[in-house]
């Protein structure tokens, strides 16, 4: 829930003192700090090219990047609190560049026919660099504003609790023995169903287009990835993103084929297969009409979300632009150093022409993209810094941010006349390198809340992060490029969820045929749940996601409700064993999914589902069926006896 402008403006607490004090130097920027911070930037971020790619979702990573760093760094001989600290934000940075490339970069797939030609290692690289720099410098000036001066009205939740994780750090051992544990058991429960292949990869019914109820759809991916990230977002999202999710596959796809028996011919848009209704599966049904009703919803519920900010956007400007010189070259105290103010607007000078010249960009010799691009960055970037600190990375809406750079975007050019396909990757990269930089930007405030507890050098943890989008963005690339060459992005093993959404509003509005009549049912469809006083991001993206991630994710927040109805209170949202266990389920699913990828490319094993399976007696069939299932109730059984441990 959003807090209010005048809310956001009240006076900071006073008298704070960081756990490291100002005149204490101890170890920080260390080797060791360094080469660690950077191995997990780049195992979480290949792991969330997974999950994005997978779920259209994202989780933070900084809890169990802090947790781990305690663990490893202890057994290479000891480290300080702020060498554990420079750890967790070199790794998170991994995890939010690649959630903001997997959101859109693979939209250039789908723009044909120009945008595949510019989906390649070079240009996912230097988009996400470009992105992940710019989220860290256009931060700089603003955390003195955000972070200092409003250190008791902006709570900045995954930067307070990794604090309390740092500051307790003897402690660490337990808390990385739970997050191992869910690694182990997540990579093991992928590994069964995907790579030995002995259960099913997903459960469910859908009904014939012939029935009584055509074509309503109910199915279950039981990845353990999927029940993580519903323990983690609890169980009010989780349940309302599955309530979006039976609206398209249990309401509107069987409204839908029941009109359909009555048409004799297609019912535009015409989808390319050229069937009518009563002859398409929910699958081709979902894709030619469904989707349109979901991009509309997504559409309106992030503009809604970005409209009920306002008062907020408002305040952060005028807070920035006051604060933005603020202490230049006056600050001594090693707490208070932060990179040059020359440095930051020579650096995103430098990008935006890099981005102009550099050959093989769709920028190229495009002034007006690089400045939209700056433009728009700093914009959303101070957005999302403060939007972060309100309700936390997990809740910001960035794909409202990159829809809304999209739409302006692309109606400028409308407006100028560069319209057609020629101009959709344009377009797409001004929304990748504003995504990926409002999303490091969000993560980048909570590394700077973390640091400003425990007594973190500003400077050190500035140029860690840009470490950080250096060495993720290497591997962030590859991953994404062999995942598609292997599984193919858009497939069902790989739907991309988020980048189909924003080619589909770019192609629709460049191309001005977007079927508004669908997109419209979608935009009022979340007007309604605004009415009823429901936020309706969680709903849309719901609705515009297969049945088959939002159920398992809701399977993971019924676990938590148990867990916290069973023990009487709401367990510590970033630092109980629940949650830290389920980071764990994440991580593992998705190496064990990138495992499997890596496998099948080189012909070692077979596609999962595509064969008998090892045991073909609870593989295939209604025995198939019901394995799959005891075996998901098994690992939720498991996760809800871990969250109710008491990790001291």
């Amino acid at each position: 829930m959003l807090i209010s402008g005048d809310m956001a403006l009240a006076a900071p607490s006073s008298g704070f003192k960081s756990y490291v004090p100002a005149g204490q130097s101890p170890a920080e920027f260390t080797v060791k700090a360094i080469v660690l911070g950077a191995l997990f930037g780049l195992i979480f971020g290949a792991s969330t090219v997974y999950l994005g790619l997978r779920a259209g979702l994202t989780v933070s990573a900084s809890i169990p990047i802090a947790v781990l760093a305690i663990s490893v760094l202890k057994r290479l001989g000891g480290s300080t609190i702020l060498e554990n600290n420079i750890v967790q934000t070199i790794g998170s940075a991994g995890e939010s560049v690649a959630g903001g490339v997997v959101f859109t970069i693979p939209a250039l797939i789908f723009l044909t026919p120009y945008g595949p030609a510019y989906f390649n290692y070079f240009q996912i690289t230097v988009l996400a660099l470009a992105g992940g720099i710019l989220g860290v410098l256009m931060m700089v000036p603003l955390r003195r504003a955000l972070i200092v001066k409003e250190h008791g009205v902006l709570p900045y939740p995954e930067g307070a609790a990794c604090a309390d994780v740092l500051i307790a750090g003897e402690r660490g051992g337990a808390r990385a023995a739970t997050v191992f544990q869910g690694l182990g058991i997540g990579a093991l429960w992928k590994s069964l169903s995907w790579i030995v292949q002995i259960f099913r990869t997903a459960v469910g019914y859908s009904m014939a287009r012939t029935g009584f109820f055509p074509n309503a759809t109910l199915d279950v991916d039981i990845s353990p990835e999927y029940m993580g990230v519903g323990y983690v977002i609890g169980p009010r999202i989780a349940g309302v993103m599955f309530a979006g999710g039976v609206l398209s596959w249990m309401v509107l796809l069987p409204l839908l084929s029941i009109l359909g028996n009555y048409m004799t011919e297609p019912f535009p848009p015409i989808p390319a297969s050229g069937l009518r209704i009563d002859q398409m599966s929910a699958a081709q049904l979902w894709s030619a009409y469904i989707r349109y009703t979901g991009a509309g919803a997504v559409l309106a519920a992030g503009l809604i979300t970005l409209a009920r900010t306002i008062p907020t956007i408002v305040a952060s400007f005028r807070e920035s632009v006051k604060d933005f010189g603020a202490g230049r070259g006056a600050a001594t105290m090693r707490t208070e150093r932060d990179i040059p103010l020359v440095a930051v607007v020579a650096g995103s000078a430098l990008l935006a022409i890099v981005l102009a010249l550099a050959p093989g960009l769709p920028t190229q010799g495009n002034f007006l993209a690089s400045l939209l691009i700056i433009v728009f960055g700093f914009f959303f970037v101070t957005v999302s810094s403060r939007i972060t600190g309100l309700i936390g990375s997990s809740s910001n809406p960035i794909s409202g941010m990159t829809i809304a750079t999209l739409i302006l975007t692309c109606s400028l050019f409308v407006a100028l006349g560069m319209v057609g396909d020629v101009y959709s990757p344009i377009a797409i990269c001004v929304g990748a390198i504003v995504c990926i930089a409002a999303a490091n930007a969000g993560a980048t405030s909570q590394d700077l809340k973390t640091g400003y507890i425990v007594g973190a050098t500003p400077v050190y943890q500035q140029t860690g992060l840009i470490i950080g989008v250096l060495a993720s963005s290497l591997v962030i690339g590859l991953t994404t490029l062999y995942l598609h060459r292997v599984m193919g992005i858009g497939s069902a093993s790989l739907p991309a969820p988020q980048a189909t959404l924003m080619a589909t509003i770019i192609k629709g509005l460049l191309s001005q045929n977007l079927p508004w009549g669908l997109v419209l049912v979608g935009i009022f469809i979340s007007v309604t749940l605004e009415l009823c006083g429901i936020h309706s991001l969680s709903f849309a993206v719901g609705s515009y996601l297969p049945i088959a991630t939002t159920a398992p994710i809701f399977v993971g927040g019924l676990v938590r409700a148990y867990v916290e109805k069973r023990t009487g209170t709401a367990e510590e949202s970033e630092v109980g064993a629940g949650t830290l266990f389920s980071s764990g389920l994440i991580a593992g699913g998705s190496l064990a999914g990138i495992l499997y990828a890596v496998l099948f490319g080189r012909n070692l094993i077979p596609e999962a589902d595509a064969v008998t399976g090892l045991i073909p007696a609870i593989h295939e069939g209604p025995a198939g069926m019901i394995a799959g299932g005891l075996l998901f109730a098994a690992l939720a059984v498991i996760l809800g006896r871990v969250a109710q441990r008491k990790i001291m």
